[in-house]
């Protein structure tokens, strides 16, 4: 049996943002199985917008050429976990990482029936997936259309995928969600949040980091 192949995709514009943060934890667990995680970032690529054109459903493969969706597509089937690790802006992914998500119709035929639509992949996926979620908000219930949305692409993607999901919240600056307990006391100030959830939410988001680690070090070992 290889090598697990894990494919990372960090949607956040920001280098050192806290998606990062969350991802480079995840990944330095998949290295504890000598696993290297790759890691994408859509922003930097040339990926023209899906054009709606339903071309794929007769060439098998999305008909945009002259950017980069050959070759990360390949990188998509060959991978064993598929790990999204994005901010949620306006309760869904940002725009380059939702660019994305919109070619992977390209990997499926979709019928128009006279009660909806029937989608079948052109081959059937057995696949981890991975959302690793941060969010200005306190209620986590601001992901739930990035999450139904991955919910529904992996149980039409195959039966054999797996969804695994972990949402951080109330982490509105760039790498708060490693900031030391003092330096989260300073920015509550300033955004005005009461002191009492400075201590809660330091040890949240040091056992959130942990829970990366400990998901990446699990499924590298499949």
């Amino acid at each position: 049996m290889g090598q697990t192949r894990i494919l990372a995709l960090n949607g956040s514009p920001r280098p050192t943002g806290n998606s990062a943060h969350l991802l480079e934890r995840f990944a330095a667990g998949t290295s504890r199985n000598g696993v290297t995680t790759e890691i994408i970032h859509p922003h930097t690529m040339n990926l023209k917008p899906c054009a709606g054109c339903l071309r794929c459903n007769v060439l098998k493969k999305c008909s945009i050429r002259d950017d980069d969706w050959s070759w990360l597509s390949e990188k998509i089937l060959s991978a064993d976990v598929l790990v999204i690790a994005s901010p949620v802006y306006f309760h869904h992914l940002p725009a380059p990482l939702k660019s994305v998500i919109d070619r992977f119709r390209s990997f499926i035929h979709v019928a128009i029936t006279e009660t909806g639509l029937v989608h079948t992949p052109w081959a059937e996926w057995k696949k981890t997936f991975v959302l690793l979620l941060s969010m200005g908000s306190s209620d986590d219930t601001d992901a739930a259309p990035v999450v139904d949305l991955f919910q529904f692409m992996t149980s039409i993607l195959g039966p054999g995928n797996q969804l695994h999901t972990l949402k951080a919240t109330r982490l509105a600056m760039t790498k708060q969600v490693v900031r030391k307990r003092e330096e989260l006391a300073t920015l509550y100030r300033k955004l005005q949040l009461p002191e009492y959830l400075v201590d809660q939410d330091y040890q949240r988001n040091q056992e959130l980091l942990r829970e990366c680690e400990l998901l990446g070090e699990r499924l590298s070992g499949i």
